[in-house]
């Protein structure tokens, strides 16, 4: 008995019956149980090009793109000459958000599948422009406190705060693919920010304050193997109006601030199944502070594509004063609803000179924050455009600041909730 039965067992497992039942599941497209046959196939020590290339396109019609995508590219690594296989491997890796990746392969790709999916060495990607205000509404009510009494101004004393009104900014931005498996992101963005300067100096004084400020943000992105490398190099410069006192109490000259900022940051990023892990290092000089900030991430798929996503991500900062400690906690993530796509992203801790994403968003203007949250919603049109509406919500803490002699030596702070609208549009080529 135990030898009729041995043989059973190998005849159910041999090549020839595996394949049999897996190619009778694929025809039949009972997807669920061909991937749990494979899955018993494999743990009998049985793989193969077909079984692979038969898990993957399972997946592939259970809408679980990244996995299969993982079963494509075994399958891959045993044989490229199939143009469907090619084919399944470039939409599920597209559909897994990896089109660097998907584009790299795609260079050996048939040239009848190169023209199907419009193939090109060097092409424009991405054109958008997006433009934005933010505003404080308590504005009045701090203009309106009596800071020099809650900061203990004295006679001979002087007290100064830049209160924050509103800004606008207008954005573009721009990619192209420079070669398979590299692109290059350039963005544009101009802000003007209106601020009112209270100065006690003799007696309460208010003063219109412009200013304006450009930055410009330069960032490759390429693939080596399985791993994204993203650096990223940001500059920004631009110019304050100021009022300062005169020697003499209750009198005033106009002058006028050059300042210029950088930020160097490097991301690097796989991705292994329904998870993507990620860390950033950035090199940062602002208001003539320098420092190091750092962050990991790790991003969720629970339905094994975009449909679903979450990031929770942790800052640590460093500065010439203090050793690298935790800064901020931040969790992000999106969904998408028919061709609603909706992203979300909070975050709390001490942002002070603080930057978000590869150095894209940066927070240089004089304040602190500890709670920040915004809601993305992008809806395409067409074929190649794409519209998109954002909500910003951000508490700022400012400082007034009293000099006694012309050396700091008192201080309060007060806060304020700013709330920034943006809207913009893009263009796929």
């Amino acid at each position: 008995m135990l030898a009729v039965m041995t043989l059973q067992a190998q005849q159910k497992w041999n090549y020839a019956a595996v394949d049999a039942r897996s190619y009778e599941l694929f025809q039949e497209k009972k997807w669920k149980e061909l991937i749990e046959f494979n899955e018993q196939v494999r743990e009998h020590g049985i793989d193969y090009f077909n079984l692979q290339a038969r898990t993957g396109i399972a997946w592939y019609n259970l809408k679980k793109y990244r996995k299969a995508s993982h079963w494509f590219l075994k399958a891959w690594e045993n044989d490229r000459q199939f143009e469907w296989l090619q084919e399944y491997l470039y939409y599920s890796l597209v559909f897994s958000g990896r089109s660097i990746e998907a584009n790299k392969y795609a260079e050996q790709f048939t040239w009848d599948l190169k023209g199907k999916i419009m193939y090109e060495r060097i092409r424009p990607l991405r054109l958008a422009f997006e433009a934005g205000y933010s505003f404080n509404p308590n504005i009045d009510n701090i203009t309106n406190r009596n800071l020099e009494d809650e900061a203990g101004v004295g006679s001979g004393d002087y007290g100064e705060a830049y209160i924050f009104d509103n800004y606008h900014f207008e954005a573009i931005d721009f990619s192209h693919q420079l070669a398979p498996g590299l692109n290059l992101n350039h963005n544009f963005t101009f802000i003007g920010v209106d601020r009112t300067e209270q100065v006690f100096w003799g007696e309460r004084n208010t003063f219109p304050i412009g200013i304006q400020q450009y930055q410009y943000f330069f960032n490759p992105v390429f693939v080596l193997g399985k791993w994204y490398f993203s650096p990223s190099a940001t500059a920004i410069w631009g110019k304050s109006d100021l009022v300062l006192g005169n020697y003499d109490p209750n009198t005033f000259y106009n002058s006028s601030l050059k300042y210029s900022d950088f930020i160097f940051s490097t991301s690097v990023w796989t991705h292994w199944g329904n998870v993507s892990p990620g860390a950033e290092i950035n090199r940062a000089n602002i208001y003539d502070e320098g420092f190091t900030q750092a962050s990991v991430w790790l991003t969720f798929y629970p339905l094994s594509n975009n449909k679903v996503y979450i990031t929770p991500r942790v800052y640590f900062k460093a500065d010439n004063e203090h050793s690298f400690g935790y800064n901020t906690f931040g969790i992000s993530g999106g969904f998408q609803l028919g061709q609603l796509h909706f992203y979300g992203n909070y975050l709390q801790g001490e942002m002070k000179n603080f930057i978000e994403s590869g150095g894209y968003v940066i927070a240089n203007f004089p304040g602190r924050s500890t709670r920040k949250f915004m809601g993305s919603l992008y809806f395409p049109y067409g074929k190649r455009y794409q519209f998109v509406l954002r909500y910003l919500n951000q508490d700022v803490f400012e400082t007034y600041q009293v000099y006694t002699q012309m050396q700091p030596t008192n201080s309060i702070e007060y806060q304020y909730i700013k709330h920034t609208i943006t809207a913009g549009i893009s263009w796929n080529f």
